[in-house]
């Protein structure tokens, strides 16, 4: 079963003091591209919550957001003199520096929304709260998943049924082939007959070239290879695991035989079909560029 890249996950825990909302968000994308957003309290922990989400999500666009309110003034902030009193003085510089110390500045206001000018009393994270960070976590990621599976069973319908689609165009080629063989000959001959003197020409020898002309435009091989790929992208697409980069690849193959059927069709009925062919294919590539 495919899962699709999108998908939404958000929990709520309760550690002593504190209520932490985790959000989890994933989009398309080639690779893991990760953004993660945490209070200074669980930066010692980035790796691991990093390792958590790649291991669980794989790929994708993904955006983690873990937010903290503290319930008890046990856990109050403190604000940080040295540093306040250092950006107050920098500030003050540099507003000497452009000719701007007449103006009314609110140096409280700016100073306040500096990093590191409010600290934690209790900045320490202990087991028992990690071990529910880590839960809430994984929980959000689950959510995510269940999404993914969600929506990945939508696009599984929608694929399978564009390749059975393409399957069907190009079992309806094989009306077309014996009249496109006729079509070559006629034509050769009419041009034959159209010259000028009509010359004399060797009947055996004529059919021996027909032969060789028409070998090089035979697309047999090219409708074997194209059944045997769209039968492998079907068997890809029932796999337990997701495997989006490798239907991918698969739907290259498949790109290649049509474009090949196009090339040697002389047939218009044929290349209509072949247009249709292609058609599907890239609105599969289309929903493949959301699949796992």
């Amino acid at each position: 079963m495919i899962q699709s890249m999108t998908g939404f996950g958000k929990t709520q825990v309760l550690a002593k003091g504190k209520n932490i909302t985790i959000e989890v968000r994933s989009l398309n994308s080639r690779q893991a591209d990760l953004n993660l957003k945490l209070p200074v309290i669980y930066r010692e922990k980035e790796y691991e919550i990093r390792n958590t989400v790649i291991d669980s999500l794989e790929r994708g666009k993904i955006d983690v957001s873990i937010n903290v309110d503290f319930t008890n003034s046990s856990h109050a902030a403190i604000l940080n003199m040295a540093v306040a009193k250092n950006y107050f003085d920098q500030l003050k510089t540099l507003e000497k520096e452009l000719g701007l110390d007449r103006v009314q500045t609110d140096y409280i206001g700016i100073i306040s929304r500096m990093p590191e000018v409010f600290r934690m009393i209790d900045s320490e994270i202990n087991q028992e709260e990690w071990d529910l960070l880590i839960g809430g976590l994984k929980d959000a990621l689950c959510q995510v998943i269940g999404f993914r599976k969600e929506e990945g069973s939508v696009l599984e319908k929608d694929i399978g049924q564009r390749i059975g689609c393409i399957e069907k165009l190009l079992q309806s080629i094989q009306p077309y082939e014996e009249e496109r063989i006729d079509l070559v000959r006629n034509k050769i001959l009419k041009e034959l007959m159209a010259l000028p003197i009509q010359p004399s020409y060797d009947k055996n020898r004529f059919e021996q070239e027909m032969i060789y002309w028409l070998e090089k435009i035979d697309f047999t091989e090219e409708k074997t290879r194209l059944s045997k790929h769209l039968h492998h992208f079907l068997r890809t697409l029932e796999e337990e695991s997701s495997q989006g980069k490798k239907l991918g690849f698969i739907a290259q193959e498949i790109g290649r035989e049509i474009n090949t059927l196009g090339s040697k069709a002389n047939h218009a009925e044929i290349q209509r079909i072949v247009i249709s062919m292609k058609d599907e294919l890239e609105k599969i590539k289309e929903q493949l560029l959301n699949v796992l």
